[in-house]
């Protein structure tokens, strides 16, 4: 894969019991959107706590296709995370999330898991090339692919607070 591309696949999955799954690391996010950079990319600064320590990213994308961006990330310090949220996004919450890494026959797989789901979840896997087979474990149950899908972005998931799911049954509920 060509340096600074990213190729990657989502699913709506439902959440796992996540003592099954081989977790290789757990983390704390909160992603926060900023203000479009040159060319329309997407900006977001990523504030990550693990075992004890914090860290902070940058990162810029540029969409190519529904699989696949142009991505430029790198770590700031705390001082440049704090002057880089003066641009964020007013139309736009912070998504928080946990973030588990696991492996399953040599691939590693993420899933973000919600403070407002206890039974959903987004599980992604980064590629070598678009049409590369997944194999998915016995233990997640996949719902189906979001790859593409706007209303399963970070930032969608994040204003609306819940999964799209959840809005069309509250909405047949007379809830919403």
């Amino acid at each position: 894969m060509p340096e600074g591309l990213e190729i990657e696949r989502k699913f709506l999955v439902e959440l796992p019991d996540l003592k099954k799954l081989d977790l290789k690391r757990t983390v704390s996010i909160i992603q926060t959107y900023l203000t479009n950079g040159a060319g329309d990319s997407q900006r977001r600064v990523r504030r990550i706590a693990e075992n004890g320590r914090i860290s902070y990213t940058y990162t810029e994308k540029v969409f190519i296709d529904d699989v696949t961006r142009r991505e430029d990330e790198r770590s700031v310090s705390e001082k440049e995370y704090g002057l880089l949220l003066e641009q964020r996004r007013t139309d736009c919450v912070p998504i928080v999330k946990v973030r588990h890494c696991f492996l399953y026959r040599e691939q590693l797989f993420e899933l973000d898991t919600y403070p407002f789901s206890d039974t959903l979840a987004v599980m992604e896997l980064e590629l070598e090339e678009p049409s590369q087979k997944i194999f998915f474990p016995d233990n997640v149950k996949v719902i189906k692919e979001i790859t593409g899908d706007k209303r399963y972005s970070n930032a969608a998931l994040a204003n609306a607070g819940t999964f799209p799911e959840k809005i069309s049954v509250a909405a047949q509920n007379g809830v919403v």
